[in-house]
């Protein structure tokens, strides 16, 4: 299960983008290669942004459903991010790491983080289900 994978990696060193690339590359998802990619949105891309998790999930699903690849398909991989924001805003109320984590810092945000990257990959596991 992709959630267990990622939250495994999460309480491992992993940060919030990594843990849900890396358990999609365990799972056959996506490539190895695009972990170092995950690697720069961390904490909000690094400035408390979007939620390295909402990032890291909209990576995926561009890797499946974008142009030119896997399911390729422009308007689907568009339709699945929108999904995935509203989902994940049903979830959390915002998708801004800087919002979600306010109040946390060091091994209480780690703690406190978990449920974004466990809300995170149940979504997108529902939204790779349906392909086309």
């Amino acid at each position: 299960m992709l959630k267990d994978k990622a939250l495994e990696l999460f309480k491992n060193g992993y940060s919030c983008s990594e843990s849900i690339i890396q358990a999609c590359i365990e799972e056959g998802l996506c490539p190895a290669d695009m972990l170092p990619c995950a690697t720069t949105f961390s904490a909000g891309m690094s400035s408390g942004c979007v939620c390295g998790t909402v990032a890291s999930s909209q990576m995926v699903l561009g890797y499946l459903f974008g142009r030119n690849n896997k399911f390729g398909n422009q308007v689907f991989a568009r339709e699945k991010a929108a999904n995935f924001v509203e989902e994940f805003k049903n979830k959390n109320k915002v998708t801004c790491c800087r919002v979600l984590s306010a109040g946390f810092e060091g091994s209480e945000k780690k703690q406190h983080c978990q449920k974004f990257v466990a809300d995170a990959c149940d979504i997108l596991e529902e939204l790779i289900k349906v392909k086309v």
